[in-house]
């Protein structure tokens, strides 16, 4: 299981920013991030955990190790809401090749 530092490393390198950057744009310590690379601390406040995944636009859960997909679950709802509700009826294959697609477009936009 990867550690908290390792997941925010992991985002901050697809996203294509530096930790210190993060730590500036959501207004929070960098020591706070050196404590978490240092294994000082393991873990941070529920607040700055949900800094943190908002602005990567992931769950949670994921930004703590607790899920294996990225996606926030209100973001599969709003995927069901676009296909009229045909979502739910769609096997788990084809809900993961929809999950992909929105993967593919999240990393895009943070390329631009």
């Amino acid at each position: 299981m990867d550690s908290l530092y390792d997941i925010i490393l992991s985002l901050c390198n697809r996203n294509g920013i530096r930790p210190g950057r993060l730590c500036d744009e959501l207004g929070i310590s960098r020591g706070l991030i050196t404590d978490l690379k240092m294994g000082r601390k393991k873990s941070v406040s529920a607040e700055t955990a949900q800094k943190i995944a908002a602005f990567f636009g992931v769950s949670v859960g994921y930004l703590l190790g607790q899920e294996e997909d990225a996606l926030p679950a209100d973001i599969l709802e709003q995927v069901d809401v676009a296909f009229y509700g045909d979502f739910k009826e769609l096997d788990e294959e084809e809900k993961e090749a929809i999950r992909d697609m929105v993967r593919l477009m999240r990393e895009r936009r943070a390329k631009n």
